[in-house]
């Protein structure tokens, strides 16, 4: 049947007969889709998911499929994809499970991430926010926060070591309107093992970008409750940490949360990737490109 992959398990590379994310990109059909998207930004856009691809070993065991979609939606919010920029990410997520018969099965898909770059760049673009920032205060800065008043009070020459113990997010919209989300480091940990299944991988982007992870989740949270939300943004908000399934035309996305907590049962293993190097081939699978979109 045309759209159909026809095994979700890992093949060798150079399998006569299938399909690597090169040719997807090469195709015709998937450049008129990302051009509609980005314009003449297109082909620069296709070529730096593929150089992102070859410059993360375990990306290229992904499903090509899967990059490609998550690819799509970082076309679709106009944020590139390099990992050096800090704005949108496309990660390997790698699980065993128990398909509907009760066989294991094991796959290996790309998520897309957010960095808080990303949201703070949704936001500037709204015209809504008169000032969005979000960072982290260390050791004898922080003094006090009141939730009831909204009051944070702070010294920044207080610093007394590198130990991080508060992240902060905060915006004032163009009426005037203002609040903060503040978490100690501890309550970002505690959130971080409560909502992700990958948390203590030492491979998890919580263990080998904390900081960053930390700065997305208190915005994300802060935005989600309080923001003025664009299209744009209720997207990002819904797409990020999610492996993208299907882009329909009228712009609607289908996601699973497969590092979600509620996604665990009959899982055995999962894992998030670093940003390992590896020679520029590609992953290979029966896949026909026709499903992409």
């Amino acid at each position: 049947m045309a759209g159909t992959l026809m095994n979700p398990k890992k093949q060798t590379k150079g399998t006569v007969g299938t399909t690597t994310l090169k040719s997807l990109i090469n195709d015709e059909r998937t450049k008129n889709k990302f051009k509609e998207l980005l314009g003449n930004k297109a082909a620069g856009f296709l070529t730096s998911l593929l150089n992102t691809t070859n410059g993360n070993a375990q990306l290229q065991e992904a499903e090509p499929q899967s990059i490609l979609k998550a690819g799509a939606i970082a076309a679709t919010l106009d944020l590139p994809i390099d990992p050096n920029l800090g704005f949108a990410y496309v990660v390997p997520y790698k699980r065993k499970y128990k398909d509907k018969n009760d066989n294991w099965q094991e796959e290996n898909k790309a998520q897309f991430q957010l960095g808080y770059k990303g949201f703070i760049q949704l936001a500037i673009r709204t015209g809504q926010y008169k000032k969005i920032n979000v960072t982290e205060l260390y050791e004898g800065q922080f003094e006090s926060y009141d939730p009831i008043t909204d009051e944070l009070k702070y010294n920044l020459d207080g610093k007394i070591s590198d130990e991080v113990t508060h992240y902060i997010a905060y915006f004032q919209t163009t009426n005037g309107f203002e609040k903060y989300n503040v978490m100690s480091k501890e309550e970002v940990r505690e959130h971080a093992k409560k909502f992700s299944k990958t948390f203590l991988k030492s491979s998890s982007s919580w263990q080998t970008n904390f900081d960053s992870m930390a700065k997305k989740t208190v915005l994300k949270l802060l935005l989600s409750k309080f923001g003025i939300l664009s299209i744009e943004m209720q997207t990002a908000q819904k797409v990020d940490q999610a492996v993208i399934k299907e882009v329909e035309p009228n712009g609607n996305v289908e996601v699973e949360y497969v590092d979600s907590p509620d996604n665990a049962s009959d899982i055995i293993e999962e894992e998030t990737a670093n940003n390992d190097t590896q020679s520029d081939d590609e992953t290979v699978e029966n896949f026909n490109s026709e499903d992409l979109f």
